[in-house]
């Protein structure tokens, strides 16, 4: 698989805390990566500076490089709005906006500048279909988004985040307060969206990681221990803290 994200030699830090320590890691393509590891040791911070949220966090200091597509993204040409348009996130909890199903996914397009109804219609079906969610509320379209249930508000978010064309989604933790029958939907959701998007998710729930991802990175205190495609990490890891992790033995 062809790497899309290249990350080399990536120091964070929060302040005097250093939060990610000489990071280097190759991202494929159309694929999912999953972050494994226990709560504080990177995951979560890794993934948000693939869309340079961090940068909102006062005292954060990057030290080495993340390239997607061949392009620095902490280069001072870059715009950070470009950037996250075309690297979508959807958050551990729904979080959608306190407006109709319609206007949540046609929010994006509006923002960048589209205003035709024919078009603006187009995206928002086409939106809802790829996250599964269009034969459940094609018929609600006016009503409030926060008249979801907590599955189908996830996938809304999903659907908020395809509208604006990306090629990379994150997801952090994005099923964790789901019940387990909209966890797997949006689990089968992953899996069909892989074909056309880069994905890369944050999961605490090893059986997530083991079920739904091509490869999968153990974070430890901030470093990458093992790297590997999945069913050989979870089979035969090669570094003994992967090894303890992945058999509950800590985390």
């Amino acid at each position: 698989m062809e790497a899309l994200i290249n990350i080399s030699k990536l120091n964070l830090f929060y302040g005097a805390f250093h939060a990610l320590k000489d990071v280097t890691l190759t991202i494929p393509e159309k694929a999912i990566t999953a972050f494994i590891g226990p709560s504080g040791c990177g995951k979560s911070t890794l993934l948000r500076t693939l869309n340079r949220m961090n940068d909102m966090i006062p005292g954060t200091r990057i030290e080495g490089g993340i390239a997607i597509g061949g392009t620095e993204i902490y280069s001072n040409e870059v715009d950070v709005e470009t950037l996250r348009k075309k690297v979508g996130m959807v958050f551990q909890q729904p979080n959608p906006f306190p407006k109709s199903i319609y206007d949540n996914v046609a929010y994006g397009p509006r923002l960048h500048g589209i205003t035709s109804k024919r078009e603006l219609d187009e995206i928002v079906e086409t939106s809802l279909k790829s996250a599964v969610l269009w034969d459940e509320v094609k018929d609600h379209l006016k009503r409030s988004a926060f008249g979801l249930s907590g599955g189908q508000q996830q996938r809304l978010c999903i659907a908020r985040a395809l509208a604006v064309n990306p090629n990379i989604l994150l997801m952090d933790e994005a099923t964790s307060a789901l019940d387990p029958i909209s966890t797997l939907k949006i689990e089968e959701l992953a899996q069909e969206l892989k074909d056309k998007y880069t994905i890369v998710m944050v999961t605490h729930n090893m059986h997530q990681a083991a079920r739904v991802s091509n490869q999968t990175v153990f974070f430890l205190n901030g470093e990458v221990i093992e790297y590997s495609d999945t069913e050989k990490l979870f089979s035969n890891p090669t570094d003994q803290r992967t090894e303890d992790y992945i058999s509950g033995r800590f985390g």
